[in-house]
């Protein structure tokens, strides 16, 4: 072969490799085109509680780096806090509160548009006294073998509030937030007992203690424990790791757990702005990918990633409690009275059960239970409970984030709810008092309860009104 020849070779060779070079890229371009970030940079806030795991898991397993996006995760005060930096812009996105966007959509305290895509965690709470309560509590409540019959009813905490009433000290204890699922568990728990956890009536009255035999105030969660062993408190209600701390430090006794109380409920939920939605529709997507991958990998096989789990939470920049705390409740146990170690293997749901959809049943339920309070103070016909849903739970963006995932391969179809899935749960009764909930049917549901607004009731001067 001459020299000649070797060169056009060469030419014709190089020639190839730019045009294979150029129709890669601009392959990769259209590709990288349709599915743009708009925003790579976030700054994504938490409360300090074990079901802020998936953000965590994300980050930590790189999940956010494979969609594209550098994420910055801060622990925040408190969720008035977080949800003020939420809806200023400090903050693209948050762990919330799965009630909390229902209040700032009926403009409860603060008045914005929040919209969740993602449910971050099912279950994960628990309600816990003090060792004194649950002294006077033992003698009203079945023992088996020795160990108190579980689930633990309120009712056996009526006696103690009589003592209270009696001696003339309030009754007092904590949840998380006004619009938080903490409240809205401990007063279902309260009410179910036949205990009169009180009435809002906005805005004059935002106490929550209208009418009420046990005063429930605000504490953040990691000031629980040291509140209620300081005699602040008598009792809680709040999200791991804060009831296991009670136990350990021996000033506490969880008496139930939520998955006691009302089986498979939304806790937590990923939250943006609408305004942030709109404008970062890719953006929005990829994070969501990300979460779902890592609530997949918190409940994959049994949940046999959960030690590793528990190690990345138990870092001061995440939850920071000591391991053998986190891991009391996350590894498919929950201890009550200490040394009463009971396996609970669904206390934390991140991905089963479509744990991770956001069903437009559990936000038609929050909002039943702000009306039964009074936060929601006038009668609302059932079409304005499925459209409020509508405004806050997104499940065409949750789809879409897990449709991209079956087709890259990193999920299957069957994880995931079918495309006719209407976001209407079955009507179930799984809750301590056997009340049956039906989305579909909001008004009678309320009907039901002996404690609580219903029909047309409003509470108006301190009193309930028809």
């Amino acid at each position: 072969m001459n020299l000649t020849s070797l060169v056009t070779i060469k030419k014709l060779a190089t020639a190839l490799c730019t045009i294979a070079a150029v129709s890669s890229l601009t392959f990769t371009a259209n590709v990288y085109a349709a599915e743009k970030l708009e925003k790579e940079s976030l700054k994504l806030g938490f409360i300090k509680l074990t079901d802020m795991a998936p953000l965590a898991v994300a980050l930590e397993k790189g999940y956010f780096e494979d969609e594209g996006l550098s994420v910055q995760l801060e622990a925040q005060a408190n969720w008035k806090v977080l949800l003020d930096r939420v809806i200023s812009g400090e903050l693209d996105g948050a762990h919330m509160l799965a009630t909390l966007p229902f209040g700032t959509a009926i403009g409860y305290g603060t008045k914005a548009d929040i919209v969740s895509a993602f449910t971050l965690t099912l279950n994960g709470d628990a309600i816990t006294v003090s060792n004194d309560v649950w002294k006077q509590m033992k003698p009203q409540i079945p023992m088996k073998d020795g160990k108190p019959v579980h689930p633990i009813k309120a009712d056996t905490l009526k006696p103690v509030l009589e003592k209270y009433k009696a001696a003339g000290k309030p009754f007092n204890m904590a949840m998380t937030f006004p619009v938080g699922t903490h409240n809205m568990k401990l007063r279902y728990w309260l009410a179910a007992g036949g205990i009169k956890p009180g009435f809002y009536a906005p805005p004059e009255d935002t106490s929550g203690q209208i009418d009420a035999e046990a005063m429930l105030s605000v504490t953040p969660p990691p000031q629980m424990p040291a509140t209620m062993d300081s005699g602040t408190i008598v009792g809680y209600c709040v999200g791991e790791p804060w009831n296991q701390q009670a136990v350990f430090k021996g000033i506490g006794v969880p008496v139930i757990s939520d998955y006691e109380l009302m089986k498979n409920s939304a806790e937590k939920i990923f939250g943006v702005t609408k305004e942030f939605a709109d404008k970062n529709p890719n953006t929005h997507k990829a994070v969501i990918k990300a979460l779902i991958r890592a609530s997949m990998w918190l409940d994959a096989e049994n949940n046999k990633n959960r030690n590793e789990g528990v190690e990345m939470l138990s870092q001061k920049q995440y939850v920071g409690a000591d391991y053998e705390v986190l891991a009391n409740s996350m590894t498919g146990s929950f201890e009550y009275e200490k040394g009463d170690k009971r396996p609970l293997a669904d206390f934390n749901v991140f991905f089963r059960h479509n744990g991770s959809y956001p069903y437009y049943s559990d936000a038609i339920w929050s909002l039943t239970q702000m009306r039964r309070w009074g936060q929601i103070n006038e009668y609302k016909p059932d079409a304005w409970y499925l459209e409020t849903a509508k405004k806050v739970y997104r499940p065409d963006v949750y789809m879409a984030a897990a449709k991209a995932l079956i087709a890259e391969g990193k999920a299957k179809a069957g994880d995931f709810p079918a495309d006719s899935e209407t976001g209407i749960k079955p009507a179930s009764a799984e809750f301590i008092d056997g009340v049956s909930f039906d989305a579909s049917k909001p008004n009678d549901y309320l009907a039901k309860f002996a404690i609580g607004l219903k029909g047309k009731q409003k509470v108006v001067g301190g009193k309930v009104v028809e």
